[in-house]
């Protein structure tokens, strides 16, 4: 049968310019060329069953690409189309941000309002099997197309999660997956600004979302920039966000192999929520553009960080086409806060940790006593105006006798974050660390207020 070899031309082609680039090392490089074109042929020849060409070139370059990092890879044509959708804030599948992690595709985290977010999959967990078949020994980009499908069909995978001593199964129907990568709800005079992604849609629906919530309450005392389970998303947004609430000064810089190339994006000053204070809350599925946002903002003490310890992905993919096959995606450069402080397997360290935690009630043990319960107390001024007669008795008053019920906290571990609260109509004892932003920043305006 007729064979094609144009792939394996491109592929040769390639290394031979990388073999002119480097004269020194040239003869090693060619003696590999040789390997690679051996192994090439006799898999093609002599292999049990017959495979494609194209399969063969793919698996290499991607195989290539993969050995590298975690996020540089192969992107098919299919794929590379639905990345480009994908950044537009609508695309297919489960709703997982996901990389790869010692054999296993691990769960940065799942998007809000996802299927995969109301299976109940977290922030931390690893995928250990798709419908049966181990993820062991595939890449990240063949597990990510074995976990694609179209809407309303359904995927088994298995899940280890830590705390967990057996695999955790779920069935998944997949869907269009529509990220509403803004929302927002006002909070006393509090102003809370969930974002979920950074996509192209981004900055326009930060800015429409403060203006309805600044219309709504009228004197914002403070803002929660809630990025909690942000897997991250475009540069060029996350930089227009922090822009958004800073005056001056740098946001971020990229430097990677050639200095020539190193970057610096400056604030030009578009703060629209000047001398407002800001708590923004990161988690462990805080990942790359949301580490940028926190990391700008925490240095140029614009805002106080609060919640865990962010993902740390610190590395910039840049993906380059290659015209009719596709596209690589490949690490080229490191991120840095303004401080000069890496980002990458660092994470952003809040300033103030918080857990995630879950509010129950403890019940009033009945040994509890108040003054207004003392025998032969003095009335109250109130009683007295009133004309309450005294019996001087042993009565209880009758709010002291409510069942009274304090708040305490049970600390889970912050994969353990109730992810299900975090976005949401939803009392605030129902997201601990919600809560203590907007305490704080209450505190702050009380504390203003007297100054």
């Amino acid at each position: 049968m007729m064979r094609r070899f144009l792939p394996l031309s491109l592929v040769v082609a390639f290394f031979l310019s990388i073999a002119s680039a480097s004269f020194a090392a040239k003869g090693d490089i060619y003696d590999m060329l040789n390997l690679f074109g051996d192994v090439f042929q006799r898999v093609r020849t002599d292999y049990v069953e017959e495979v494609k060409d194209s399969d063969l070139i793919e698996a290499a370059i991607n195989g290539m690409l993969s050995s590298l990092d975690p996020h540089s890879s192969y992107l098919s044509d299919k794929n590379y189309k639905e990345m480009q959708i994908q950044t537009k804030g609508e695309f297919g599948g489960l709703g997982i941000e996901v990389t790869m992690d010692n054999g296993l595709v691990k769960v940065v985290t799942p998007i809000d309002d996802t299927p995969a977010f109301k299976a109940g999959v977290h922030a931390g967990d690893y995928i250990s099997a798709i419908n049966d078949e181990p993820i062991m020994g595939l890449t990240l980009s063949e597990a990510v197309e074995k976990m694609r499908g179209a809407a309303d069909t359904k995927i088994k995978i298995t899940i280890l999660r830590e705390g967990e001593k057996e695999p955790i199964e779920m069935t998944i129907t997949r869907a269009i997956i529509k990220v509403r990568s803004v929302r927002s709800r006002s909070k006393g005079n509090i102003a809370y600004l969930r974002i979920t992604q950074f996509d192209e849609k981004t900055i326009d629906l930060l800015k429409d979302a403060w203006e309805k919530e600044k219309k709504a309450i009228g004197d914002v005392k403070g803002i929660v920039l809630d990025l909690r389970n942000n897997p991250g998303g475009l540069l060029d947004q996350a930089v227009a966000v922090s822009d958004a609430f800073l005056d001056q000064g740098e946001i971020v810089s990229t430097r990677g192999r050639d200095t020539e190339n190193n970057k610096h994006y400056m604030a030009r000053g578009n703060n629209m929520a000047k001398d407002i204070p800001i708590v923004v809350l990161i988690n462990n599925g805080s990942a790359s553009a949301s580490e940028i946002v926190a990391g700008a903002l925490q240095d140029h003490k614009r805002a106080i960080v609060m919640g865990v310890k962010s993902f740390g992905k610190g590395s910039v993919q840049t993906v380059i086409p290659l015209p009719g096959h596709g596209a690589m995606k490949l690490t080229t450069a490191r991120y840095y806060t303004p401080s000069g402080h890496s980002i990458q397997a660092k994470g952003i360290t809040p300033d103030i940790i918080v857990e995630q935690a879950k509010i129950e009630p403890i019940k009033k043990t009945p040994l509890q006593r108040f003054e207004a319960n003392m025998p032969r107390r003095l009335l109250s001024e109130d009683e007295l105006k009133n004309g309450k007669a005294t019996d001087k008795g042993d009565k209880k008053d009758p709010e002291s006798a409510k069942d009274e019920k304090p708040e305490t906290r049970k600390h889970l571990k912050s994969d353990e974050v109730s992810d299900r609260t975090i976005d949401g109509d939803l009392n605030d004892k129902e997201d601990f660390q919600l809560a203590r932003a907007v305490d704080l920043l209450n505190s702050l305006a009380v504390y203003k207020a007297f100054k």
